[in-house]
């Protein structure tokens, strides 16, 4: 058997769009399956029983599912409550959510409906990323499909009336943030809102709202129909559960696998992706959750274990555990660099420190590409680094400071030989030289 997971533990079964992803064949993998009883019990059930699956945030921040449910008012009043499922998958390397919309539609839209019975709420909007048009285009025949078996909608077979909308967004990696996403849901620009207060307590047109990764919620019925138990069984505790994994870069089979949360990474790497290629001695780096958290370097990669509290351990983070895998001949600096452009390409210009901190991290980065840089503005990089961290109203700051951060803690001494070369004799750096600074 490849990894740990056996296939009767997998809850997305159709991850590669092999079977048909319509109703009839969802309805045929167990989607839609007991769906009636699960709101027959109390909402504060629900919540309980995802509390104690462990569940835990599949976007990257990693917050407790079920505790973020109960958030929200326990009573309804004359101010709606709304579900908001972040489907704007915009972190480079990630691809796992799209594998969900794409091939299992329902098992999302069931989820959303349990999840929407769990904090009240009668209207749910999935806000998608504006590029995802096949992943749109079976949302939205999945939707009517749902809606016309009674599945979702005003008096529904279920007894719970849940109105689920599907809108896309424009593209912005800044509404990845579930306040900006709010504010472009309303129609406004796509830029994250001073917290407190939080959703729960005023979100979509001011009212309780929670807001969840696509994965998160689609996980959320099979947890309730095979027991919370079942679910908190696989990994380490606190970091229960299966998760969609991926790797891109330099694998030899680039693609998206569930697995059991706290599997050895390089033994995900090498059953599920192949191998690095040229084999694991040919491994420089590993960039774990997508691009914005820090890389690990070989040795730490070789022990590591998949989930929250290992890598956060090794200064890193699990993310969307969409891994990026560099080898010997990947320019890891560049590569850092580039990562760098993205992030300030992408800040909504809200905050001091990030609209002016990206621009100046990248253009510093550039200059480390080629070995042009001083060797004291190592340190005023990572200062700059530091001071954008953490002081930007939403993750953005912290996401462009963290590559950089773990670049230096792990690659510093190549960097400083590098200025070192370029400073004896200029030409003898490889690689070509970037766009000049703004």
């Amino acid at each position: 058997m490849v990894g740990i997971l056996e296939d009767k533990d997998r809850i997305f079964t159709n991850l590669y769009g092999v079977h048909d992803w319509r109703l009839e064949g969802a309805r045929a993998r167990g989607v839609w399956n007991g769906t009636a009883e699960m709101l027959s019990v109390s909402p504060e059930w629900v919540c309980e029983q995802i509390k104690a699956s462990g569940l835990r945030g599949r976007g990257g921040a990693g917050f407790a599912t079920g505790l973020k449910w109960t958030f929200m008012p326990k009573q309804e009043s004359e101010r709606p409550h709304y579900l908001v499922v972040n489907a704007d998958e915009s972190e480079p390397g990630t691809c796992k959510d799209r594998e969900i919309m794409r091939g299992d539609p329902h098992r999302l839209i069931e989820g959303c409906l349990v999840a929407a019975y769990a904090i009240r709420a009668h209207d749910c909007f999935i806000y998608i990323r504006g590029e995802y048009v096949r992943e749109r285009e079976h949302l939205e025949a999945a939707l009517v499909e749902a809606a016309d078996a009674r599945l979702i909608g005003k008096d529904n077979i279920h007894g719970w009336d849940c109105n689920i909308r599907l809108t896309h967004g424009g593209g912005a990696y800044i509404c990845g943030d579930e306040m900006a996403l709010l504010e472009s849901l309303e129609g406004k620009k796509g830029q994250p809102r001073l917290k407190p207060p939080f959703p729960a307590g005023a979100g979509v047109y001011g009212c309780p709202t929670t807001v969840n990764n696509v994965e998160s919620i689609a996980v959320a019925p099979e947890i309730l129909r095979r027991g919370a138990d079942w679910f908190a069984g696989f990994g380490r505790p606190k970091n229960t559960g299966t998760k969609l994994m991926s790797a891109s870069g330099h694998v030899n089979k680039p693609c998206v696998v569930e697995e059991v949360m706290s599997i050895p990474m390089r033994q995900l790497i090498d059953e599920h992706f192949g191998g690095v290629r040229g084999g694991w001695g040919n491994l420089k780096a590993i960039i774990p959750g997508g691009s914005s958290v820090r890389l690990i370097p070989a040795e730490e990669a070789e022990v590591a274990l998949m989930d929250f509290d290992d890598l956060a351990g090794r200064k890193s983070g699990l993310g969307t555990a969409a891994m990026i895998v560099m080898d010997q001949s990947c320019d890891v600096v560049a590569a850092i660099a580039r990562l760098s452009y993205f992030y300030k390409h992408e800040s909504c210009g809200q905050c001091t420190p990030c609209r002016e901190g990206t621009g100046w991290m990248w253009r510093i980065m550039e200059r480390m590409v080629t070995g042009e840089a001083d060797p004291k503005e190592i340190d005023m990089l990572l200062d700059v680094a530091s001071q954008v961290e953490g002081h930007t109203i939403c993750g953005l700051g912290d996401a462009a400071a963290w590559p950089i951060q773990g670049l230096f803690l792990h690659f510093r001494p190549e960097i400083e030989a590098r200025i070192a070369r370029y400073r004896s004799g200029p030409g003898n750096v490889p690689g070509a030289t970037l766009i000049a600074a703004e």
